[in-house]
């Protein structure tokens, strides 16, 4: 594993042993798909990394110019590993925070709050596949006050996974299948200008 471009381009992510089944990285080739989707948009964003097991994502955010991303784990050792991807990038550590949290216990306590220093522009869940863990971080999000007007939602699961069509205020606008696994995009209905655009290749 590595990070795809930007200051941190080409160094390679540390990993967990191969005993560790509990994580569970993000491919590169899907990552980089994801990332050209975001394209400039990812540059001065707030980034909530949940799940985040080594941090791939959070990492190769802060690497393209992200302005902060918050890393949540319920794993000490994930969030270890994480802390020493961080450093792998420019400037990292200052423009991260890693908060260790059980996800069944929602998405809104007062450390999310301080951490975000305002409303997340674009949040990344990639939770154990085929688990309870999908509809409650869903469902917190729906619910939450943490996402901004145009957020970005990316949530990735296994490819057979029926991901919801919308719920109260989270509407899908696309999704997109890299081998085993499938990423769903959702926003806030009725919500005004798009920083991000996604475009649905025909």
């Amino acid at each position: 594993m590595r990070i795809i471009s930007g200051t941190a381009k080409g160094r390679r992510l540390h990993t967990p042993p191969a005993k560790n089944s509990g994580i569970r990285p993000t491919a590169d080739k899907a990552r980089e798909a994801l990332f050209n989707i975001l394209g400039s948009g990812i540059v001065g964003s707030r980034v909530l990394d949940l799940c985040a097991g080594t941090g791939a994502f959070g990492c190769e955010a802060l690497s393209r110019g992200a302005a902060l991303v918050v890393f949540v784990d319920m794993s000490t050792s994930a969030l270890k590993l994480i802390a020493e991807n961080i450093r792998l990038v420019p400037d990292g550590p200052s423009r991260s925070l890693l908060i260790r949290h059980d996800l069944f216990r929602g998405i809104e306590p007062p450390s999310f709050q301080r951490a975000g220093r305002g409303p997340f522009d674009i949040v990344f869940a990639d939770p154990p596949y085929l688990t309870p863990l999908t509809g409650a971080i869903l469902t917190s999000l729906d619910k939450g006050s943490i996402l901004a007007e145009n957020s970005l939602v990316i949530l990735e699961e296994q490819k057979r996974f029926a991901s919801p069509e919308g719920l109260s205020r989270l509407q899908k606008i696309d999704s997109r299948t890299y081998g085993d696994s499938t990423f769903s995009f959702y926003r806030l209905r009725n919500q005004g200008h798009r920083d991000i655009d996604i475009r649905i290749d025909s």
